[in-house]
């Protein structure tokens, strides 16, 4: 928040405009119109790497090249991406240690970006051994550790997003909503603005590492964290970070369900023609957080990411059409009797489509288990078609919201 790192942030900025151009700010009229504000989009999934990272990955090593010329992460994602392109960009050897469970996907992709300047190694099933393991290989080789968040450098580097919010709107945003995972971004942004603007700080709900440092005074390990929200699901804010954040109002810090996010993800893709990662799309979910906030101001979301792997665009649906109560899955208890499932199908309404049927019948003689999806237009539908079947005599279980049966099932 001193005049230093503003000053220090706007020249990482300008270092870095020969290498890729600033991100676009957009003006959302769908978002705009529905919130009563002028909301903006900072487009951070149109970066090179389609994200925010290579930013503090830029930053960080150019304060050390040339006198270091070997440079090592841990990551299975954003952050493996940055650094991969940057190695390419200096022209300096670059080590990325990835899980062996990392999808080929991501692998793929920080390949290309790093070439042959990039060496990949794959070490242990999770994340945590994948970290020793860079570490190690720091300490034994000389070689500099790129931290993805909890690094001086990386934070000012992220907070390019701010000088450019600023250049190109011409002003300071009266609200920022920005997504948080170990904090490099949020910190960044939050110590270049200051008290010039308001701030909405949103973390997913299985991963609420800022809340609870906040709460404690300290950063806390929240173990276990739901990881659907890759981006952001971190454990542990850095120290760092923390340090930059530890002066923020707890009522600007939200949470919100990994579901819910999936409801932006599908409609900016629908709507808009915007691929976000589930990271990506948390500021702007957020939005309806603080409606009664915005209104007649002009606000900024953060996109963070893009990096969306379209295998996982049946879950994201799945997920979006539950959090809305579209789509019920229930567990049927039909009669082993003619007519039974017909009887059944009797109860549903013309826009009850059924999208799973699988019938699980063990060993009951007079009874078989069903497990049935139903997908309707409004969630409206959904009271009327179970009062019809309770007015049948059906016994059924609704597993809609129980996750530990649906990891099984659904």
């Amino acid at each position: 928040m001193t005049e230093n790192f503003q000053a220090m942030a706007t020249l990482a900025a300008a270092k870095m405009r020969p290498v890729f151009p600033a991100t676009p700010l957009l003006r959302s009229e769908l978002l705009s119109e529905r919130f009563d504000a002028d909301v903006y989009l900072k487009r951070e999934d149109l970066s090179p790497v389609r994200s925010y990272k290579l930013r503090g990955a830029f930053n960080a090593m150019r304060k050390v090249i040339p006198d270091q010329n070997l440079f090592v992460c841990a990551s299975a994602g954003n952050h493996a991406q940055g650094v991969a392109f940057m190695c390419r960009h200096f022209g300096v050897h670059g080590v990325v240690f990835m899980p062996v469970t990392t999808p080929e996907q991501k692998i793929l992709k920080t390949r290309m970006f790093g070439g042959d300047y990039v060496e990949i190694r794959l070490v242990g099933d999770y994340f945590d051994a994948s970290l020793r393991a860079a570490q190690e290989f720091c300490e034994q080789e000389g070689a500099h550790f790129l931290s993805p968040f909890d690094d001086e450098d990386v934070i000012e580097g992220q907070a390019s997003v701010a000088v450019e919010i600023e250049q190109e709107l011409g002003r300071v945003p009266d609200h920022v909503i920005l997504p948080v995972g170990g904090g490099g971004l949020s910190a960044g942004v939050f110590s270049f603005f200051g008290s010039e603007c308001a701030y909405t700080f949103v973390e997913p709900s299985g991963a609420k590492s800022l809340a609870a440092a906040i709460e404690a005074g300290v950063p806390v390990d929240v173990s276990p964290v739901n990881t659907f929200v890759d981006g952001a699901s971190v454990a542990k804010i850095g120290t760092r970070t923390f340090e930059r954040l530890k002066s923020i109002d707890p009522a600007d810090i939200i949470d919100l369900e990994e579901d819910r996010i999936c409801c932006t993800i599908v409609e900016m893709l629908n709507v808009e023609g915007i691929v976000l990662e589930p990271a990506g799309a948390m500021a702007i979910e957020a939005l309806g957080e603080v409606a009664d906030q915005i209104k007649g101001k002009t606000v900024v979301c953060v996109a963070s990411g893009g990096n969306f792997d379209f295998e996982r665009l049946p879950e994201v649906k799945e997920r979006a059409q539950r959090y809305a109560g579209l789509k019920k899955y229930f567990i049927l208890r039909l009669p082993q009797r003619p007519g039974a499932l017909r009887d059944f199908l009797d109860t549903l309404g013309p826009h009850d489509n059924i999208t799973r049927f699988e019938y699980m019948k063990k060993s009951a003689r007079n009874f078989g288990s069903v497990l049935i999806g139903i997908e309707t237009d409004v969630p409206e539908n959904f009271p009327a078609m179970f009062e019809r079947i309770d007015a049948a005599d059906f016994t059924y279980t609704d597993i809609t919201n129980d996750e530990t049966l649906a990891q099984f099932v659904i």
